[in-house]
């Protein structure tokens, strides 16, 4: 970066045309007095060592020069330094606020995630414990199940015996997880909700006979012979189907609305009387 001359160069350029003033003027009086003596005596020779006093004059005057453009050189190098100095100061400063904003959020963000790790660590040792609590809830869960099974109206038996054997062997096996278990056990219960509030026909047999069964929720459960010739239901007091024709076309017409062949309707069917607990 270039500077307008100091005070120092002016300085040295003044002296430097006074020098030469002041040689000329010393050169002019020299011959003045040259020319006077001449007139009036024979010329007298300069001193000797004249030119070289001259010679030395400007060569010192040069010298001086020479020396303020280096001076001026190294205050512009110095000058272009601090320049440089000063913008990367600034630029250091702002990387250093930003860093600065940038590690408190990551301090708060790894606060939350040590938090996290507290608290998985703290519920990876429960498992244990849940799972001595869960086993056992299980295995209760089925066996009731099961129970609950063999008692109920024996609407699709071997299916819903089936599914209880499955899950019997199911939770003696190691590839299963706990929750997995758990969840399949859950929906064994949730398809036998099902079965409560749902109209439903599908065929069977009655000894040796293959009927359509109709089974109206958990309610009532009635067969009839793929010829429509014989009609019955479950009996809940003798647990066996026994067969009554007055119903035939009862259960002819509430089949037909079971398997979306009709429009849904009143059904007309047998319900067990209840009885009195004692």
């Amino acid at each position: 970066m270039k500077q307008e001359p100091t005070n120092r160069q002016a300085t040295m350029h003044d002296f430097k045309k006074s020098s030469l003033w002041i040689i000329r003027a010393a050169v002019c009086a020299i011959a003045v007095q040259c020319g006077s003596a001449g007139a009036q005596a024979p010329a007298a020779a300069p001193p000797a060592d004249a030119p070289a006093k001259v010679e030395a004059t400007v060569k010192e005057q040069a010298g001086t020069e020479q020396a303020g453009k280096a001076s001026q050189k190294h205050i512009d190098a110095m000058d272009d330094e601090a320049t440089s100095m000063v913008a990367e100061y600034r630029q250091a400063l702002a990387e250093t606020t930003s860093l600065k904003t940038y590690n408190d959020q990551m301090a708060v963000q790894v606060k939350s995630q040590n938090d996290e790790m507290a608290d998985l660590n703290r519920q990876l040792g429960q498992v244990d414990g849940t799972a001595r609590d869960v086993l056992p809830l299980m295995d209760n869960m089925l066996s009731t199940l099961e129970q609950f099974v063999q008692l109920d109206t024996p609407f699709l038996a071997d299916e819903r015996a089936k599914r209880i054997a499955t899950l019997k062997e199911m939770m003696g096996r190691a590839d299963v997880s706990l929750s997995e278990k758990f969840r399949r056990i859950v929906e064994a219960y949730q398809i036998e909700m099902e079965y409560g509030r749902t109209l439903e026909s599908y065929q069977g047999k009655v000894g040796d006979k293959t009927v359509d069964f109709l089974r109206v929720g958990r309610v009532a459960l009635q067969y009839q012979t793929l010829d429509g010739k014989e009609t019955g239901y479950w009996d809940a007091d003798s647990k066996s189907f026994k067969g009554d024709n007055s119903y035939g076309e009862d259960i002819k017409a509430a089949l037909k609305v079971a398997k979306k062949q009709a429009a849904p309707d009143f059904l007309t069917v047998p319900l067990h009387a209840p009885t009195e607990a004692k």
